[in-house]
């Protein structure tokens, strides 16, 4: 039913002739920054921020190595560091005088490279020692490796992944990083209430991507409105099935690297309807609000959602929302 009102509203989208001369300067299909002005009003800031790729970013493995003394090492390499404003434990990277992961310290498994948003999932389900977790789309293996942190290597973290070929990866990552605490599931997400219930979840859906434009520019032009009305479909299955996996007042924590709230507040709201056993609760103060009103939809739960916006937070668009079952 969602799927359908949201072709029928992209395809009733009024497309301003702004909308168009921008779509045709920042090399866009006219129909994203068409709603790009709705979600935001002026899209501008929002392409600009898109022309500027954030900064890497790693995240320490304080399993392994203190902190500090990571920082210090990497320092006296030439690189240079700034602190996550969400992650205590990672740092962007701003300068570079060679390869990351050629360093003795990332084949050590001291640190994590990926892009800062990417750091906040984990951060908001707060997995506790001993608690049974599961990562829903586990490879290859950023946000499982820092849950497994998060939870001091402890208790029982079942790890997800449906195909073979990202499996070897997730595991390589486990392996460098020391990981001890983690259970592979080779299998699909869908099957994860036979694997319950479970304490905790992280739902890092598949999206179209919307969030990773400057990273991948492509990405301005080969996603249509029915790729979004498809991911929100596949999207609301997923985290219905989530729900299904946890303990009763069990947390999951929602997450894609999209902006788009099709994928989003939308999905969230689709699951508020359909269930009457879950509720939104608090994600924190990292980013910004969720968006609260796009296309005649209104979500009155999205200031308990976070986002995190390339123009505003110099990362990857994201979003992270977390439901407990009640």
């Amino acid at each position: 039913m969602w799927s359908r009102e949201i072709l029928m509203k992209l395809k009733r989208l009024n497309i301003t002739k702004r909308d168009r001369e921008l779509a045709r300067a920042y090399g866009y299909l006219p129909y994203m920054v068409a709603r790009y002005r709705e979600m935001l009003g002026d899209p501008l800031p929002l392409l600009d921020g898109f022309e500027r790729t954030p900064p890497d970013a790693i995240r320490c493995n304080f399993l392994r190595v203190n902190c500090m003394r990571l920082k210090r090492r990497l320092e006296t390499r030439g690189f240079v560091l700034h602190p996550v404003l969400w992650c205590p434990h990672a740092y962007e990277v701003l300068r570079k005088p060679y390869s990351l992961s050629s360093t003795p310290e990332h084949l050590d498994g001291w640190f994590y490279i990926q892009d800062a948003a990417s750091t906040l999932p984990p951060l908001v389900l707060d997995p506790k020692p001993f608690e049974r977790v599961a990562d829903l789309a586990a490879a290859p293996g950023g946000k499982s490796t820092h849950l497994a942190q998060l939870m001091g290597n402890s208790g029982e973290l079942y790890l997800f992944e449906r195909r073979a070929d990202r499996a070897k990866a997730l595991m390589s990552n486990l392996e460098r990083m020391e990981i001890l605490n983690a259970k592979l599931v080779l299998g699909d997400a869908y099957d994860a209430p036979k694997h319950g219930p479970f304490d905790k979840i992280l739902l890092d859906a598949p999206c179209t991507g919307e969030g990773v434009i400057a990273r991948d520019p492509s990405r301005k032009r080969s996603r249509l409105p029915r790729d979004l009305a498809l991911m929100h479909r596949v999207q609301v299955a997923l985290l219905d099935r989530a729900i299904e996996s946890l303990k009763k007042g069990g947390e999951v924590v929602y997450s894609t690297c999209s902006i788009a709230p099709e994928e989003n507040e939308l999905v969230i709201d689709a699951i508020l309807k359909k269930r009457s056993d879950v509720e939104v609760v608090d994600s924190g103060a990292a980013g910004s609000p969720g968006v609260t009103r796009y296309l005649g939809w209104e979500f009155p739960f999205a200031g308990k959602c976070r986002r995190l916006w390339p123009h505003i937070h110099r990362s990857e668009g994201f979003f992270v929302c977390k439901l407990r079952r009640v």
